[in-house]
């Protein structure tokens, strides 16, 4: 794990540069209007379920290697904990190759370079819920939805999207307050 503002940012740089360089490879590949957007369409599902995956199943263990950082950020949620900058790339990378073995190479890096703008959109995301005070109704909820997450770990894992968590049964419902006696 990583604590500056250096690796944090240049992770965000790298991730983007590689989303340019996957949209552009799939671009040139494409075959269809109809297989580009349900490349793109799939992607974003598809990236919305790791989030999900990884956030409730891999942050919330009890493994050392994934907890550490993400405990750490439950203490201090204004830091700049993150994976090294390399890491996510090179997991973005394994995974963009897995997919060419199973689809058409223009698809898979179109899936992938649109997966891989929802990490960053992902990552700038909970960035700003975290250093911003929004002041619009939408965006309070969107970034109370995660706020609560800090309270009650063990619901709304979505960060993005809440959608998993309705899916799955994880979406914070808060509870009647009980009269006073």
């Amino acid at each position: 794990m990583s604590s500056t503002r250096t690796n944090y940012w240049f992770e965000v740089v790298l991730d983007v540069a590689l989303g340019i360089v996957l949209l552009a490879a799939g671009w040139q590949h494409r075959t269809s209007a109809a297989s580009t957007v349900l490349a793109v369409a799939i992607g974003l599902f598809a990236f919305s379920f790791i989030e999900y995956f990884f956030h409730r199943w891999m942050f919330h263990t009890r493994i050392p290697l994934f907890t550490q950082g993400h405990d750490k950020h439950h203490r201090e949620p204004l830091g700049y904990d993150s994976l090294p900058f390399f890491l996510p790339a090179a997991t973005l990378l394994m995974l963009t190759g897995l997919c060419m073995l199973v689809l058409p190479d223009g698809f898979a890096l179109l899936m992938a370079g649109t997966a891989t703008f929802g990490y960053v959109a992902y990552g700038l995301s909970h960035f700003v819920i975290h250093h911003v005070r929004f002041k619009r109704p939408l965006l309070r909820r969107w970034a109370g939805a995660h706020h609560v997450h800090h309270y009650h770990p063990g619901t709304n894992f979505g960060v993005t999207t809440p959608l998993w968590d309705y899916i799955l049964g994880t979406r914070y419902v808060r509870q009647p307050r009980k009269p006073a006696a």
